[in-house]
C-alpha cells in the first residue's frame, strides 16, 4: 500500500474544494463536495500513475487527518 499526502483547500471565491498530490506531477483536481473530491482524486491518481507505468490495481483508501 502506498501513502500519498494530499493537500485540500476550499476556494473562498468559487466554493470548490481543490486538492493536490505533491508527490505526483499533474495530480490535482477540484469538486463541489468532499465525496466528489475523493472520487476525482482516485481517478486522477490512477491516470497519472498509469501514465508513469506504475501498477494501479491496488484499491484506494482515503484517510482524513
Amino acid at each position: 500500500m502506498r501513502t500519498l499526502t494530499t493537500y485540500v483547500e476550499k476556494d473562498p471565491e468559487t466554493g470548490l474544494y481543490v486538492a493536490v498530490v505533491p508527490q505526483i506531477q499533474g495530480a490535482h483536481t477540484q469538486a463541489e463536495t468532499l465525496d466528489e473530491l475523493q472520487k476525482n482524486l482516485k481517478e486522477v491518481i490512477e491516470l497519472c500513475l498509469g501514465e508513469m507505468d506504475f501498477e494501479t490495481n491496488e484499491s484506494a483508501t482515503f484517510l482524513c487527518r
